[in-house]
C-alpha cells in the first residue's frame, strides 16, 4: 500500500453503501485516508472554504446540489472532485470538470487507485490549498462587447443600436446576439416581448450541470426580425439573482461566445465584490456585471452630458479601470449629446478634465467619446421593436467596428500547445550567410 495519506471529504444520500464503506475503511486503516462526512451541500461548501487542506471531495452524483459551481469550489480548495455515479442523472461529469467518475459499487482498490492518480497527498497539517482550474472546452470563440453605464443613461438603447448595426453587416448576419445581463432587466420590455421564458435563468441553469450544444444554446434566444439580431431575455425579477451561480454564469457566457460571432451584453455598472466591500453576497449579486466586464473584449460606457451624468460616467470608467479593464478596452459614449460641434467639443473637454482630476493617466489613454444625439419617439420604436434610426446606430457601430478591425477575431480557449498555421513569408528568410554570422 502507498505510504501517502489523504484527507477526503464526502457527501452522499442517506443509506449509501459506498459512503459507509469509506468511513469503515478510514476507521480500520484499510485505506490511508482521513474521512470527513458531510450531511448537506452547504456544509461541504463551508468546509472547503475553511482553509483546511483536502485531497479529494467524493460526492454522490445523484444529489441535485452537485453541479459546476461545486466542482469549481473543490478545485479552488486544491482538492480533486470524484463523483460516484449511479447513472440516474445522465450528466457529462468530465465536461463539468470532475476529475474521475467512480461506480456505485465502489471497492477499496478502485478508491485507492483514484486517489493515487488524481488527488494530492496531505504531507502535514500546514499544507496550503492550491488552485486547480478545469480548462474551458477548446475551440473558437466570438467577441464580447459589454455596454454599461449609470441608470437612465441610455445604455440599453445603445446596446440595441450596436447590436442592430453589427447585425446589418453581411459578415455578422445571423451571428449577433443581444444578452440582457442587468439585474433590473428591461430589454424584454423595450422589445415588447410577449414571452418571458426561456431566458437568462434557463440558459444559466442549462450550463450548471452540462455543456449544451450550439443549437440548444441558440434555442434560448428570440429572433428580433426587424433588427437582425437574437435576444436573450434577462431576469424576470431582480430578486432572482441568487439562482445565478458564478461558475454556471461563466459557462453560460462562454456558451454564447461559442454560438455567436458577436455577443452584445447590457450590464449594470456596479462591480463591487468581496475585495471592495467585504461581502461575498454583494459579489454574487454582481456576478453578471463582474463576469461580463472581466471577459469583455470591449466595454462601452454610456452617460448623458449633464453634470450628474458626466460625474457618474467618470466614476463608472474609474471603477472599471480599477477592476482591471485597461483603457484600450474602454469606449466612452455620450448619450443625448448636443448637435452643435462646439457644444460637443465642450462636453468632451469637460469629460477629460473631470476624469483627469481622478486618474490623469486614464484620461490620456482613453479614446475620444462617441457622441449620440437625442432622438424623439424612441418609446414607440421600442414598443414596435422597429429598427432604430441611423443617427443612433451608425456612430457607435463605426466606432466598435474600427476597434474590432484593429483587434481581429482569433480563436480563444485553445490549448497553448495546439499548433498554429504559419503564413508564408511571416518567418522571414534564412541564408547561409546568416548562419556564418552566428
Amino acid at each position: 500500500m502507498t505510504g501517502r495519506r489523504y484527507r477526503v471529504i464526502g457527501l452522499a444520500r442517506a443509506g449509501s453503501q459506498w459512503f459507509r464503506d469509506l468511513g469503515r475503511w478510514s476507521s480500520n486503516a484499510a485505506l490511508p485516508i482521513e474521512f470527513v462526512r458531510c450531511v448537506a451541500v452547504e456544509e461541504l461548501r463551508a468546509r472547503l472554504a475553511s482553509g483546511q487542506p483536502f485531497s479529494a471531495v467524493v460526492v454522490d452524483g445523484g444529489l441535485g446540489g452537485v453541479d459546476r459551481d461545486l466542482v469549481d469550489r473543490a478545485h479552488e480548495a486544491g482538492a480533486a472532485l470524484l463523483v460516484v455515479d449511479d447513472g440516474r442523472r445522465h450528466l457529462d461529469w468530465g465536461g463539468l470538470g470532475a476529475d474521475a467518475v467512480l461506480p456505485e459499487s465502489l471497492d477499496r482498490a478502485t478508491m485507492l487507485a483514484a486517489l493515487t492518480a488524481r488527488a494530492p497527498a496531505i504531507e502535514g497539517p500546514d499544507v496550503a490549498p492550491g488552485v486547480r482550474q478545469a480548462p474551458p472546452p477548446a475551440g473558437w470563440r466570438g467577441r464580447l462587447v459589454a455596454v454599461t453605464g449609470p441608470g437612465g443613461g441610455g445604455s440599453s438603447t445603445v446596446a440595441m443600436a450596436l447590436a442592430q448595426g453589427l447585425a446589418a453587416e453581411a459578415r455578422h448576419r445571423g451571428l449577433v446576439v443581444l444578452a440582457d445581463l442587468a439585474l433590473h432587466a428591461d430589454l424584454g420590455l423595450l422589445h415588447d416581448a410577449d414571452d418571458v421564458v426561456p431566458g437568462l435563468q434557463e440558459l444559466v441553469e442549462a450550463h450548471r450541470t452540462a455543456t449544451p450544444g450550439i443549437p440548444e444554446i441558440r434555442g434560448f434566444a428570440f429572433e428580433v426580425v426587424d433588427r437582425g439580431y437574437d435576444l436573450v431575455l434577462g431576469l424576470r425579477r431582480h430578486r432572482d439573482w441568487p439562482v445565478l451561480r458564478p461558475r454556471a454564469v461563466q459557462a453560460a457566457l462562454d456558451g454564447l461566445l461559442r454560438s455567436y460571432r458577436l455577443v452584445v451584453a447590457d450590464v449594470d455598472d456596479d462591480l463591487e465584490g468581496d475585495d471592495e466591500v467585504g461581502s461575498v453576497e454583494v459579489e454574487e449579486r454582481n456576478v453578471l456585471a463582474r463576469t461580463a466586464c472581466a471577459r469583455a473584449d470591449l466595454v462601452v460606457v454610456c452617460g448623458p452630458p449633464s453634470v450628474r451624468g458626466l460625474r457618474r460616467l467618470v466614476l463608472a470608467l474609474d471603477e472599471l479601470h480599477r477592476s482591471g479593464v485597461g483603457a484600450d478596452r474602454l469606449l466612452p459614449v455620450i448619450t443625448r449629446a448636443p448637435r452643435r460641434p462646439r457644444a460637443r467639443a465642450e462636453v468632451a473637454a469637460a469629460l477629460g478634465t473631470v476624469l483627469g482630476d481622478l486618474d490623469r493617466q486614464l484620461a490620456r489613454d482613453l479614446p475620444s467619446p462617441v457622441q449620440l444625439p437625442e432622438r424623439r419617439h424612441l418609446d414607440q420604436l421600442h414598443r414596435l421593436a422597429a429598427p432604430l434610426p441611423g443617427a443612433l446606430v451608425d456612430p457607435i457601430t463605426r466606432a466598435v467596428d474600427a476597434w474590432l478591425d484593429d483587434a481581429p477575431l482569433v480563436p480563444a480557449g485553445l490549448d497553448a500547445l495546439e499548433p498554429a498555421a504559419v503564413v508564408a513569408g511571416s518567418l522571414g528568410a534564412w541564408t547561409d550567410d546568416d548562419a556564418a554570422d552566428l
